[in-house]
């Protein structure tokens, strides 16, 4: 009689099977135990109250709050916090709870993430704000090296930074976008690539103050990357709802109807599929990140390296 070697491969998947299970029944457990109690949710308070770019990702946390059957209270800080400060104050489980903002490395090290990129990884698809005096420059631009010639103008701890200098972009830095804005209107640097998901509510807000700004028509940089929701690395309950309620969301198609209800207009307006794209590599995109699961993404179709 001989006796069976072990399957190790085996093995592991039933372990991987039973932890995977554990798992579940942990986020299951953990859900039910939070409905009773109510759950005050703090977001950073964006500049302006009527911010169309905060629009969404309150409209989305809202409807993953929903679908979880808590009882919530989602309220703005009570005073008005930019990305890298509300990101330290959340790190110190101060002031804000939850964040939204671009992932990297560093940022999911530092905090929680909850892995389902919300605006389907528009965030790395980029138009450019330009000085109209700065038109002829573009006319010349037919590949990715053309493009390296231009300056692009970056926020200084924006994650975006550190992409176009790993891609051989000099980038000029400025504390926040409004900064960014004035060296455009002055004619400094070359271009300040904004998300689609951005870039025409601030131009409808800019543009009013701004005449000489300009929206080149016929171009696009695009990185893989994605806009989670942040929280804070000691509160895993709460992380737990919001990936709870954003998965059901997206299993019942309101993920989807919300996000095709807020940004197909806008997409369309910018012309995004007659666009020459330039694809960039991004080196700070953890590991972790979805990008096998095609339903999380949105991807042009003519994403494509030039």
């Amino acid at each position: 009689m001989f006796l069976r070697k072990p399957n190790a491969r085996r093995s592991f998947n039933v372990f991987k099977q039973a932890t995977t299970v554990a798992f579940a029944l942990c986020s299951l457990l953990m859900v039910s135990s939070a409905q009773g109690a109510l759950w005050t949710i703090t977001y950073p308070r964006p500049i302006d109250d009527s911010d169309a770019r905060a629009q969404y990702p309150i409209a989305l946390l809202k409807l993953a709050l929903d679908k979880t059957g808590v009882n919530y209270e989602l309220r703005p800080s009570d005073r008005i916090l930019l990305t890298g400060k509300a990101m330290r104050q959340l790190r110190e489980n101060r002031e804000v709870n939850v964040v939204w903002s671009m992932t990297d490395s560093q940022r999911e090290k530092e905090l929680t993430p909850i892995r389902i990129p919300i605006a389907k990884g528009l965030i790395g698809l980029r138009v450019f704000v330009i000085n109209e005096n700065k038109k002829p420059k573009f006319t010349d631009v037919l590949s990715l090296a053309d493009m390296r010639k231009l300056t692009p103008i970056q926020g200084e701890e924006w994650p975006d930074t550190k992409i176009l200098q790993a891609n051989g972009f000099n980038v000029f830095t400025v504390p926040e976008f409004r900064e960014a804005y004035d060296m455009i209107k002055q004619g400094k640097g070359d271009f300040f690539p904004r998300s689609v998901m951005e870039v025409t509510a601030e131009l409808d807000a800019e543009g009013r103050r701004r005449s000489n700004l300009h929206l080149e028509p016929t171009m696009a940089l695009y990185y893989p990357t994605a806009m989670y929701y942040f929280v804070s690395s000691s509160n895993k309950t709460l992380a737990n709802l919001i990936e709870t309620g954003l998965n059901r969301a997206i299993d019942d198609g309101s993920f989807d109807e919300l996000f095709n209800s807020t940004y197909s207009s806008i997409l369309a307006s910018l012309n995004v599929k007659d666009r020459k794209i330039f694809t960039l590599e991004n080196p700070l995109l953890p590991l972790e990140t979805p990008l096998t699961n095609s339903s999380l993404w949105y991807r042009p179709n003519q994403v494509k390296n030039q």
